[in-house]
């Protein structure tokens, strides 16, 4: 159990350094968020809330690996190299497809009960 919680412990300092350092993961919070506070206003079906939780977790968690991927590279090569361009880039194009996935998803899920919901409101 100890062994648990010490990894837990080192991923949550993990977590906090990336978001403390990191200026993209501070903005996936942000969308995150709102995304959860527009889907609670919405009242969005268990399955959707999946979908969407689910694309969250999976856009923040590339965007881990993806500091994980650069803090990597800055170590075994201080000097600019085109491997060590090539390796960022490619793990920085995971997350940003990620992110354009779930935003087509999140639209495709959000849109249609938006609408509904401000064709409501302002008639």
């Amino acid at each position: 159990m100890r062994r648990f919680l010490s990894s837990v412990k080192c991923a949550a300092i993990g977590i906090a350094m990336a978001v403390r350092k990191e200026r993209n993961m501070r903005i996936h919070l942000v969308a995150a968020s709102a995304v959860v506070l527009l889907a609670l206003w919405l009242g969005l079906k268990p399955v959707e809330w999946a979908v969407l939780l689910a694309l969250c977790g999976l856009v923040i968690g590339l965007e881990l690996v993806n500091t994980a991927v650069e803090r990597v590279v800055d170590l075994v090569s201080p000097d600019r190299h085109p491997l060590a361009k090539a390796a960022k880039d490619a793990a920085a194009g995971g997350v940003l497809a990620a992110a354009a996935f779930a935003a087509a998803v999140g639209m495709l899920l959000l849109g249609p009960p938006l609408w509904d919901k401000l064709r409501e409101l302002f008639g």
